[in-house]
């Protein structure tokens, strides 16, 4: 199996297909890398694709310690990879967990990013909800660690933003909850103490993801109520970004409207390249709803 070896000593698998441009796709905590199949099979006929599992998720290394999981570690393996592929720069692309590290790869490493598409990612941004999201992440990890992934699979796959996956696609949520029922034990548990209960919220990044300038598309689903917001603020603070939200649609975007993704990720890496996705235009002013003089 090919791996790469992080600065820490972590173990990674990645896989990789296709020549061209690159593309780095992070994926959710409810998935692995197979979960960005349908992206990389269709990227793959005009990029670099590589997608890899984060620790804690095999068959990647399962570090035992949860001061071995940050947002900052999580930032610090995409590097890695990319280091590892010697991949200078690559259009980086992520779901929710992997969402939240592709801004802030944004922020840490914006040297090494042609574009960030972050797609799902809001959950414990909005202040009035934080401290609920800490203490529901804490009690996930309580569950992986005690009634094992097997078991709560079944659970977190028919959470809220969950269920519109598998009212429209029953095969394909079916293949999604049963990959989640493969997940480490130890691993899902870490994780989600150490990067997602731990993260910080937009908000409190709002000056640092001013300056931040590199192209940036927002996918975010109608009915995943906990990302609409973040999504509407990362859409207005970044300086040349843009928000797509699909209708009808939860949490798992890639996997519940594959065609949708892929068109609109395609279309933006597209601009990107030919120079043409710009910051927004001055004269563009949010405070102004007709112009008089």
């Amino acid at each position: 199996m090919p791996r790469i070896t992080t600065p820490d000593g972590t173990g990674l698998h990645y896989e990789e297909a296709g020549t061209g441009t690159p593309i780095l796709f992070i994926h959710e905590f409810g998935g692995n890398h197979d979960s960005w199949e349908p992206q990389m099979r269709h990227f793959a006929r005009r990029h670099r694709c590589i997608t890899y599992a984060a620790r804690g998720y095999p068959p990647s290394d399962v570090p035992t310690d949860v001061e071995q999981y940050s947002q900052a570690i999580a930032v610090a393996d995409a590097v890695a990879v990319l280091d590892g592929l010697g991949i200078a720069k690559a259009h980086i692309v992520g779901l929710s967990m992997g969402g939240f590290a592709t801004v802030h790869f944004g922020l840490r490493a914006p040297e090494r990013a042609l574009s960030l598409t972050v797609a799902g990612a809001g959950y414990g941004c909005e202040k009035e909800h934080e401290e609920y999201f800490r203490g529901v992440s804490l009690e996930v990890a309580r569950r992986f660690a005690t009634d094992g992934a097997r078991a709560f699979a079944p659970i977190y796959a028919e959470g809220a933003s969950r269920v519109q996956f598998q009212n429209k696609d029953p095969r394909g949520w079916r293949e999604f909850a049963d990959r989640l029922a493969t997940h480490s034990d130890v691993g899902a548990s870490l994780t989600m103490q150490g990067v997602q209960a731990r993260r910080p919220s937009f908000w409190d990044l709002e000056e640092e993801l001013r300056a931040m300038a590199i192209p940036t598309l927002v996918i975010v689903g109608d009915e995943d109520d906990h990302c609409l917001q973040p999504g509407i603020f990362l859409k207005k603070t970044l300086p040349a970004c843009g928000l797509s939200v699909f209708p009808k649609t939860g949490h798992t975007l890639n996997l519940e409207e594959p065609a949708w993704f892929n068109m609109h990720l395609a279309e933006f890496i597209a601009q990107v390249e030919a120079g043409r996705w710009d910051v927004r235009d001055p004269r563009a002013l949010p405070g102004q709803i007709m112009r008089t003089d």
